[in-house]
């Protein structure tokens, strides 16, 4: 038996969703651990279209159990919401969610807009739903977690030490809202009573797992880790490989396969640089051709081509022992396609990511150009069954400069957004 780790290399939207959907087919547990409602994951089955927002991807995978894990931030309405949604389409949930789990209450949410609209022209594009307050919160030991929920004696009596605290907050930021102990509570402890039995220490369930398949799924990417991306244009928790340690309880030692996924170019949603953006046609026929609009926000997607510099910082932290392309799809019928290789900042070459803004600002990406390729029909099913030699020429040069430059092995390649449209090689 063993234990995988699937993560985003990028700002995101790599399509992990499908990756991981692919993945639990072998899995009996798939754990989300880390991140709230802020991201989203499509997943195409048939002609029918699921997007989550907190439950694990491989929740459509029939027998299969998912877990949220401690490291995610919980916004009950919005999970009950997704499980009466599924339930709708004749899918029954076997979902397990930790104890340790913290939830957004309403304060966060109020409190996310008040703070992005304080910082004025330096906001971080922050998605309003909560998400970095509550893991404020968290870290200030002002949260509340999920066994605390589901304990109305407990719910209450953290309630009335921190909703007084948020008033003053909200006071002091010229905010006319206030809340009172008794609505949250009402309104809470109804979501408690609902999840419940759902509610339990996860850390000693996953440990008597160890011995069945165990699949950890990322939500965004590594760029967005709030130590390792783009500070401050990040998200609020761990999202390079390490995230899956601390967010679900299972040990590094313990983890088998790390598996970066890696979109054939690359995106971002909101603000913060993008050294390979394209705001061009180049930007557009991607945009367009590979529908990238936020699956959580449905803001269009910044696009540009794929930058090897963060990819490669990505998977050297997270340790990643493979890599699976996904939308290579997207960049076909382009008469070039370029690919970061390193930067030039200040006039000399750098081959890796900076921690400042100052040097990301002056990055000139140092590119190496493609011919652009057309896989003609049936091409992709052959590759199926005689591996990507079967490919354009042009195609395998950039798959396997992309295996060449970042040192590890692609082990799968995604043309569409259905489960069937992969390869393995």
């Amino acid at each position: 038996m063993s234990i995988k780790l699937v993560f985003g290399t990028q700002w995101g939207d790599e399509g992990k969703g499908k990756v991981v959907d692919y993945y639990a087919e072998k899995a009996d547990i798939v754990v989300r651990y880390q991140g709230g409602n802020n991201a989203g994951h499509t997943i195409k089955i048939g002609d029918e279209v699921f997007k989550f927002h907190l439950l694990p991807s491989g929740v459509v995978r029939k027998g299969k159990t998912a877990v949220i894990g401690n490291g995610v931030v919980v916004d009950p309405k919005v999970l009950i919401s997704e499980i009466e949604a599924i339930r709708s389409r004749g899918i029954e949930p076997h979902l397990v969610i930790s104890d340790r789990a913290h939830v957004i209450m309403p304060y966060h949410k109020m409190l996310d807009g008040a703070e992005e609209r304080f910082r004025g022209k330096k906001k971080v594009g922050t998605t309003g739903r909560g998400i970095g307050p509550c893991y404020s919160d968290k870290i200030a030991r002002l949260g509340i977690r999920m066994g605390d929920l589901v304990d109305e004696e407990t719910l209450r009596e953290r309630l009335e030490f921190i909703i007084p605290l948020k008033n003053g907050i909200f006071e002091a930021y010229g905010m006319e809202e206030r809340l009172s102990v008794d609505e949250v509570f009402e309104e809470y402890s109804q979501y408690g009573k609902y999840l419940k039995d759902m509610v339990r220490d996860t850390v000693a369930m996953l440990h008597g797992s160890m011995d069945r398949e165990i699949l950890l799924e990322g939500a965004q990417g590594a760029m967005l880790d709030v130590d390792f991306g783009t500070y401050p244009y990040t998200t609020s928790s761990h999202t390079i490989g390490g995230g899956a340690s601390a967010g679900s309880g299972i040990p590094p030692n313990a983890i088998d396969e790390i598996i970066g996924v890696v979109k054939a170019y690359t995106t971002r949603v909101g603000m913060g640089p993008f050294p390979t953006e394209q705001d061009n046609k180049i930007g557009e026929h991607l945009g367009r051709k590979g529908h990238e609009f936020g699956t959580t926000t449905g803001r269009s997607r910044r696009c540009g081509w794929l930058d090897l510099v963060v990819v490669k910082h990505a998977l050297r932290i997270s340790g990643a022992n493979g890599i699976v392309i996904t939308k290579i799809d997207v960049l076909e019928g382009l008469e070039k396609v370029k690919v970061a290789r390193a930067y030039e900042i200040d006039g000399k070459r750098v081959d890796r990511f900076p921690a400042s803004m100052k040097d990301i600002a002056k990055i000139k990406p140092i590119y190496r150009d493609f011919e652009g390729w057309t896989v003609e029909n049936g091409e992709w099913e052959r590759a199926k069954k005689e591996g990507i030699s079967a490919l354009p020429k042009t195609l395998k040069e950039y798959l396997a400069f992309i295996e060449k430059e970042t040192g590890v092995k692609i082990r799968m390649v995604s043309y569409g957004p259905a489960r069937e449209e992969t390869v393995e090689i």
